[in-house]
């Protein structure tokens, strides 16, 4: 019988650290040839929309899926289903609200490994959201971080987000009243705001300082999260999935300018198994829209650890909701 492990009980239980080096192997395996990923596919309907994607693992001996549907105003609620392949029984149901928020930080910590960044390194988030604080812990585990700066348009989230994460990470946090603000003269951005604008928000004129920008937020082809500049000032542009190049707004429109040639992009694949070098100098741009391969290694994780005892119960709900915070 499946189990289902839900929010509560997955929480704590993989460290930034472990999560990065899960997915610098699956990312490995996706490199060689070894794994089968889907795009995103996305149905709007009129309160929301609904994503769901798949991804098998044969060297694992797992695949999932992973779906999630957002309804206007209220938010999004997540699940992640993990089968076995040899036989196709289905293992356990997940809540995927922490499964994506650790993967997507943890994707920022793969590249981040591979990109030096000399002196003091500050930081500007975009964002105060789950997403926000996952890319700066993520970071933060990584690099040894001098200061930070953070903007959210609502002045008490990001009040809220500067203390808590001052608190956690023992790093000077401050709140600031724009994006410019948050990133201009940082070495090392993350921008994962929740905004829904075919406008961006960031853009590539106030980033003449910064080493590595890690553009996590949007996900969609009617958004755009970063302006083409970004990506035309860019010495390489680095991509979690190919997909990346159809699923997301603003790198379908830095392609069309022609400011992505073939020439300067790169998976995170390549960048682990040595097929893709990082530049010396320049910025390096990595954009993730996710993919089901990364929720599969964590859902494999947590159910390896949590879920293969027999007689294992259901332990707490699955499908927590996260509300939209930008």
């Amino acid at each position: 019988m499946a189990v289902m492990l839900g929010y509560e009980t997955l929480k704590g239980v993989l460290s930034m650290p472990d999560t990065i080096d899960l997915l610098e192997r699956a990312f490995a395996r996706e490199a060689g040839g070894r794994t089968s990923v889907s795009p995103k596919f996305v149905t709007d309907f009129e309160a929301g929309s609904m994503r769901i994607l798949f991804a098998s693992d044969p060297e694992s001996g797992y695949a999932a899926m992973k779906a999630y549907h957002g309804i206007k105003g209220v938010g999004t609620r997540y699940v992640v289903t993990l089968y076995r392949l040899k036989d196709g029984e289905l293992l356990a149901m997940l809540d995927g609200q922490l499964i994506t928020d650790l993967r997507t930080g943890a994707c920022s910590g793969v590249i981040a490994r591979k990109v030096a960044i000399d002196g003091p390194i500050t930081a500007g988030v975009i964002g105060s959201g789950n997403q926000a604080q996952k890319q700066l812990q993520c970071l933060a585990s990584v690099y040894t971080l001098d200061s930070v700066a953070v903007y959210s348009p609502t002045v008490t989230n990001r009040e809220r987000f500067a203390r808590e994460m001052t608190q956690q990470l023992g790093v000077p946090v401050t709140p600031v009243a724009s994006v410019e603000a948050a990133v201009r003269g940082k070495k090392l951005v993350a921008s994962a705001s929740s905004a829904r604008t075919p406008e961006p928000i960031l853009y590539g004129e106030w980033l003449s300082d910064c080493r590595l920008l890690c553009a996590v937020g949007n996900t969609r082809k009617q958004y755009a999260e970063t302006d083409v500049q970004c990506f035309r000032d860019a010495s390489l542009v680095v991509v979690d999935t190919l997909h990346a190049l159809e699923e997301a707004g603003e790198l379908r429109q830095a392609v069309a300018a022609g400011a992505v040639p073939e020439s300067k992009r790169a998976t995170l694949g390549q960048i682990v198994t040595g097929a893709a070098s990082i530049p010396d100098k320049g910025m390096i741009v990595f954009k993730s829209v996710g993919s089901a391969l990364q929720d599969l290694a964590l859902a494999t994780r947590y159910y390896e650890l949590l879920g293969s005892r027999p007689g294992w119960p259901v332990v707490d709900e699955v499908g927590s909701l996260r509300k939209p915070l930008w």
